[in-house]
């Protein structure tokens, strides 16, 4: 006894690509940029280490916190404005696996 496939029936059900919800989109872009505005401030911590302290005008604990709030602020709005396009890199790669996987 061999039993009846419906050849179109399962082409169909193999090609159909699951859609995320715009809710599930909205998070996702939000965590990419999220992501890319630390991956920024990182880089701008890490490049605040390699210029060297002035012995001269040394920086008071007040002047490195506005530092530090003020390099995560730049990073916030670059990420933001995608100007670096890496959350959108993100958004497509992780869209497309979890679309692949669904």
């Amino acid at each position: 006894m061999k039993p009846s496939i419906d050849a179109s029936f399962a082409l169909k059900q193999t090609q159909q690509t699951p859609q995320m919800s715009s809710r599930e989109k909205e998070a996702l872009k939000q965590s990419c940029e999220d992501f890319e505005a630390i991956f920024i401030d990182t880089l701008f911590k890490a490049m605040r280490k390699t210029v060297g302290d002035n012995e001269l005008f040394p920086k008071s604990s007040a002047e490195k916190m506005y530092e530090e709030m003020l390099d995560t602020e730049m990073a916030q709005q670059i990420a933001q404005k995608q100007s670096m396009g890496l959350a959108n890199q993100i958004y497509q790669q992780v869209q497309k696996n979890i679309t692949s996987k669904k």
